[in-house]
């Protein structure tokens, strides 16, 4: 539906029965007309006013709205505003709170957790969301391999999940499982997704409204241009202040920088550095800078292959040799890309958690790291065999010059920038590279059909997602299907680690074998993180009078770690004072929360990436 059809004015009351002149009913209806909303109810005051839209431009277009199959980063925050998980994470610093449960305690093995289900959660169709709710969207993921697409690593330990009454939910485990606290999947409606006869295919974007129980219910959606949402009336948490809610999808950001200075957006992130300099200073643009939570990294492709050892894809054979990998990456001068196409706004890339998550933040040793160094590089490449020939190229095993495919986002001008640099330093190594900039990169990605690719993942506090994507059980089943992985990475040794630290209840134990998994990482040399950005973003303040930034000091506002940006904005002309440009949220636990005694604040601390969330 249109904002034309949204927008509407209050209606005068009907005129009563007892009304028996002409005259009189005359005279009332000019006396109603000419005081408007000023007699008219509450609701009927509220209609008359201009609809107050919170317009989000994206630079993502939505990959699904089925939380089942989405993994885009805009897909995924959708879904948080639709749908609630168990629990929520606090804004000022990403300990964990309630959200569909209220309270969550483990049997003294670990093996089994009990969920109480709050009783004051409704549907947006208006049926009580219960705990059965719960048991069967987690047992679909694991009985249906369509349903686990997304998100089936959170299920890949649960041995049986049951509700044996509306408010109490059980799940048990085949071992313990340190990322209870953390399930961060969308509890849908079993009484509407039980009808879904795929879940590979189906997308739940054909009809409106669609059914759910987070602060937004989902109104409208056209593929490539934008997602309509309204406030949920009956959230739990109250509803929204906005009207409504659209995230517009823009393939051009500086076509969304002058829309946000026109007025027609009223909130934009990822911008550059130039564009970040343009707006500040700008009257009714508020510019927000923050550490980030995603890197920026090179991925190569190790030879696209799936679970039942079918290979498939295109990848250059040579990209298998770790010698390759690793002088490929020693050619890249990282603190010149910091410098010169991030202009200082942002960190040198080093291990795969960023900094802003220090507990688990890994950095190599002086012996270990892959520095700049061509010399080098050029040496690794020769004992690999790959030797320059008369024209200075490098030579394949078939006699053929080297030249790489590079896969990038059409989208994203950094990955442009950077793709130059790229071009010059690997061409002095010998080697060719042709930029492959899609607006489409998904599907040659899950094909395989790639080299290297620019990749990107937003990261949460608790790092189980966006490692888990790196393990064996990540890989599609067959060439044919889908499945969670980001690059085809498929080691045994990182797979025992990741099951160490996925079953490790001690805070620093589990913080120590994360730490080996990223120095595992970065010596298979097949994802190198280059940069480590910050989150640059701006809004009018002139349409959005305050919002909630997380972490609390110095946070984001896009693709946080729930719905508190979207839901906690006040509208600028709502007559509510913050008194700033952003405000915290306090988010009552209740005397029914139950914390593990000894997990510490990791168990708190656990967001996919979207799905987090490729970039």
């Amino acid at each position: 539906m249109s904002t034309q059809d949204q927008h509407g004015r209050g209606h005068p009351h009907p005129a009563r029965t007892r009304l028996r002149a002409p005259r009189l009913l005359a005279a009332a209806l000019t006396l109603a007309t000419a005081l408007g909303a000023t007699l008219a109810p509450a609701p009927q005051r509220a209609a008359a006013k201009e609809k107050r839209v919170l317009t989000v431009a994206v630079a993502q277009s939505v990959d699904s709205l089925s939380p089942f199959l989405a993994t885009r980063l805009v897909s995924t925050s959708i879904h948080r505003l639709m749908y609630e998980y168990l629990t929520d994470y606090d804004p000022r610093d990403a300990h964990v709170v309630p959200g569909l449960a209220t309270a969550w305690k483990p049997s003294p093995d670990k093996l089994t957790w009990t969920y109480t289900i709050r009783s004051d959660a409704k549907w947006s169709d208006g049926r009580q969301v219960t705990a059965e709710d719960a048991a069967w969207t987690f047992r679909k993921m694991m009985t249906d391999e369509g349903a686990a697409t997304a998100n089936g690593s959170f299920v890949g330990n649960f041995a049986k999940v049951t509700a044996p009454s509306p408010t109490k939910l059980v799940i048990e485990l085949k071992k313990p499982q340190a990322t209870m606290t953390a399930l961060d999947v969308p509890i849908v409606p079993k009484h509407v997704w039980d009808k879904v006869r795929d879940f590979s295919k189906f997308n739940n974007d054909r009809s409106f409204p669609v059914v759910g129980d987070g602060p937004f219910v989902l109104t409208d959606y056209k593929p490539d241009s934008y997602v309509r949402l309204q406030p949920n009336k009956t959230f739990w948490r109250g509803a929204p202040k906005f009207d409504e809610l659209v995230f517009k999808y823009y393939k051009d950001g500086d076509a969304a920088v002058a829309a946000l200075q026109k007025g027609e957006v009223s909130f934009v992130s990822g911008l550059t550095p130039a564009q970040t300099a343009a707006l500040r200073g700008q009257k009714n643009v508020k510019v927000n800078e923050a550490p980030g939570r995603r890197f920026y990294a090179l991925a190569t492709n190790p030879g696209a292959h799936a679970r039942n050892g079918r290979r498939f894809g295109d990848g250059h054979p040579s990209l298998l040799d770790e010698r390759v990998r690793h002088a490929l990456f020693m050619a890249v001068d990282r603190r010149t890309l910091i410098d010169r196409v991030f202009q200082g706004h942002a960190v040198q890339g080093e291990g795969y958690i960023p900094p802003r998550f220090s507990t688990y933040f890994w950095k190599p040793s002086a012996d270990q790291e892959l520095s700049y160094d061509p010399a080098g590089a050029a040496r690794l490449l020769d004992e690999a065999g790959y030797r320059k020939n008369g024209d200075g190229r490098r030579v394949g095993k078939d006699g053929r010059p080297i030249t790489y495919r590079l896969l990038c986002h059409a989208t994203d001008p950094n990955d442009k920038a950077v793709g130059q640099y790229l071009k010059e330093w690997w061409g002095k190594l010998g080697i060719g590279v042709t930029l492959d900039c899609l607006d489409n990169v998904t599907d040659p990605w899950l094909a395989g059909r790639y080299d290297l690719a620019f990749d990107g993942w937003s990261v949460n506090p608790d790092p189980d997602f966006v490692l888990s994507i790196h393990t064996c059980a990540a890989l599609p089943a067959t060439p044919k299907d889908t499945g969670a992985t980001d690059n085809f990475i498929c080691d045994r040794k990182y797979d025992e680690l990741y099951a160490r630290q996925l079953a490790e209840y001690e805070p620093a134990e589990r913080a120590d074998v994360v730490k080996q998994m990223e120095s595992r990482l970065y010596d298979l040399g097949y994802m190198n993180v280059m940069a480590y950005p910050n989150a640059m973003e701006a809004y009018r303040t002139d349409q959005i009078e305050s919002i909630t930034t997380m972490p609390e000091k110095s946070g984001n506002i896009y693709g946080q770690d729930g719905y508190w940006s979207w839901w906690s904005a006040v509208p600028a002309d709502s007559g509510t004072s913050s008194g700033g440009g952003s405000t915290g949220i306090v988010i009552g636990v209740g005397a029914g929360f139950v914390a593990l005694a000894g997990a510490g604040a990791f168990l708190a601390l656990r967001r996919r990436a979207t799905a987090e969330d490729r970039e």
